[in-house]
């Protein structure tokens, strides 16, 4: 007797077979989708962690605590079962490992899986990993050093110049270069007639371009172009101080005591002599033919105008010691007035002249002694007859605290 085979029952089994392949490919999906999404929360959560730990750290309160309660707050409580939350600073591992400027976070999340216990797969790990540098504030120079700066992130070539160089002025400048912030591609920087800038140390760097008339009237010869650009307003702090008294005028009328003074016009006719110390001043500050002298001075000029004649003999030096070293004459922000600087050959001032808000101008001062002094300027504008000589040094002039830094690196 033959048996006959039969193939019944065979696709029974390849069913079977299908599904359980049909099951692992669910698994891979779903559950590969959901650990996707669950490694983005830790990412996120770590990010946000390290970024708070990182500012709590620079505002001076308890940073780890802090980065532990972000990630908590993100839903991560470092419960040692189902998440971890670990924070270190310095690193623990990578580039920065041992850089204490550094906070990092690692959150460990365990993910229960949906349908990979079918083939044995009941939960998958994921990790988020961030570290964020604190740059925490420190004095320094004001913006690396250089001797003229001007803020203006824009510019226009008519009316709104960043850096103007005409007429005959010459601009004579050592110890260090000269910063044109502006990202205008054209003339950033715009020279013409027979204006000249000539600097013995340092460079001329612009955000933008530059339109010269001249090339031969500028040392050195091409310009830097293309830097980086500063914030505006710039990232460090400004001074802030005010007056406790009001000045007064000596009985013979030659001079006067620092304090605050909200005349319309600052000196008072015939003051010739100032004394050490703070002038606030409510009025403009202008000087006419007559001379002005005076040592240990900070001239802090709220909402008026600054405009000194080239008749006039003017001697002013800032203090040497004490929060406000170096600092001779302050424009706040908001000043946005037009500063004129002239003065004769006699003249010298030592300080810096910080009026980020205004446009400043550099009309002359042939002295040879020049002007010992870092000027920041939102715009800068320098023309004449004379020969304007800026001898900058560091230890002559203001520093300040830059704003701390908080970036997350990874």
């Amino acid at each position: 007797m033959k048996f006959r085979k039969t193939e019944k029952g065979q696709a029974i089994i390849l069913i079977v077979f299908s599904i359980i392949g049909l099951i692992g490919i669910t698994a891979l999906a779903v559950d590969g989708g959901n650990a996707y999404v669950e490694k983005r929360r830790a990412q996120n959560a770590a990010d946000a962690s390290a970024l708070g730990g990182a500012l709590a750290r620079i505002k001076g309160y308890g940073w780890v605590q802090e980065s532990y309660n972000i990630a908590e707050s993100n839903g991560f409580d470092n419960d040692g079962e189902t998440n971890t939350v670990q924070v270190f600073s310095p690193p623990a591992t990578g580039e920065n490992a041992g850089d204490v400027e550094y906070i990092q976070v690692i959150i460990t999340n365990h993910v229960s899986t949906y349908f990979g216990s079918v083939i044995g797969i009941r939960q998958v790990t994921v990790t988020g990993e961030a570290i964020a540098r604190t740059k925490t504030p420190e004095i320094k120079e004001i913006l690396d050093g250089n001797a003229i700066i001007s803020l203006a992130p824009t510019s226009d070539c008519n009316n709104q110049r960043s850096f103007w160089i005409h007429g005959e002025s010459t601009l004579d400048v050592s110890g260090g270069g000269i910063f044109i912030n502006s990202n205008n591609p054209d003339c950033a920087l715009f020279q013409n007639g027979s204006g000249s800038i000539r600097l013995e140390d340092g460079e001329i760097s612009i955000v933008g371009g530059a339109s010269i008339q001249k090339p031969q009237l500028l040392t050195p010869f091409p310009p830097k172009t293309n830097s980086i650009p500063i914030p505006y307003p710039p990232p460090f702090f400004m001074p802030k101080f005010g007056c406790g008294k009001q000045a007064e005028i000596s009985e013979d009328g030659l001079s006067m005591s620092a304090g605050w003074f909200d005349e319309d016009v600052f000196p008072p006719e015939d003051v010739e002599f100032l004394d050490s110390g703070i002038y606030c001043i409510g009025g403009d500050f202008l000087i006419g033919g007559g001379p002005l002298e005076g040592g240990s001075v900070v001239f802090l000029l709220d909402n008026g105008k600054l405009r000194w004649s080239g008749n006039a003999t003017i001697n002013l030096s800032a203090p040497t010691s004490g929060d406000l070293a170096g600092l001779l004459i302050y424009a706040p922000i908001e000043n946005k007035n037009k500063m004129v600087i002239t003065s004769d050959e006699n003249s010298s001032l030592r300080g810096t002249i910080l009026m980020p808000g205004a446009e400043i101008h550099l009309n002359g001062g042939s002295s040879e002694d020049g002007y010992h002094s870092q000027i920041i300027g939102y715009r800068i504008e320098s023309n004449g007859q004379s020969n304007i000589v800026i001898k900058y040094k560091d230890e002559q002039n203001y520093d300040t605290y830059n704003m701390p830094e908080i970036q997350l690196t990874q």
